[in-house]
């Protein structure tokens, strides 16, 4: 059993309380949108993580992380990517490719949208868990957390971190 930290679009930003459930995690995914890599190694410092670069990240961050990430967890085939899309609006770079090699959890960033939608033709879980910078027009920020306990996907929650003004 993994109890995951999913979070994306730091845009740079780094919080004590961001730190607070990244304590908690068994591991820290990052779906992109990193900005300056202090935002990466302090999360390293803390728990295992897995990230991809998104469209602002510069090539120090391209050369730390893929662009997609592809792996298991437990029993659950994992797939991250930063400009992923939605079930029913796959990015075109990745549309065929999730066809062929579908995994059961696909976890974008990007929109700066929460969102978790289950996608009925491919059989698979999306989540996107919004944005936890404060760059973006995004008005909460916002992270998940769950859980992976062999082949199932549970306990989910929705982490709001306040006002991105704030």
């Amino acid at each position: 059993m993994k109890r995951i930290l999913l979070l994306s679009d730091t845009h740079s930003h780094m919080d004590d309380t961001i730190l607070k459930y990244a304590k908690k995690a068994d591991e820290i995914w990052h779906a992109g949108d990193i900005g300056n890599l202090v935002v990466t190694d302090t999360l390293q410092k803390l728990k295992p993580l897995r990230a991809v670069y998104g469209n602002i990240d510069d090539h120090k961050a391209q050369l730390e992380f893929p662009l997609d990430n592809k792996f298991m967890c437990e029993g659950v085939a994992v797939w991250i990517t930063h400009i992923g899309g939605y079930p029913n609006r796959y990015n075109p770079r990745i549309k065929e490719e999730i066809k062929k090699n579908t995994p059961k959890l696909f976890i974008t960033g990007h929109s700066h949208i929460l969102k978790v939608m289950w996608d009925k033709k491919l059989n698979l879980l999306h989540m996107n868990p919004g944005a936890c910078g404060k760059h973006g027009f995004h008005q909460i920020r916002t992270m998940l957390q769950f859980v992976i306990d062999g082949d199932s996907i549970k306990d989910l929650e929705i982490i709001e971190l306040g006002q991105r003004a704030g």
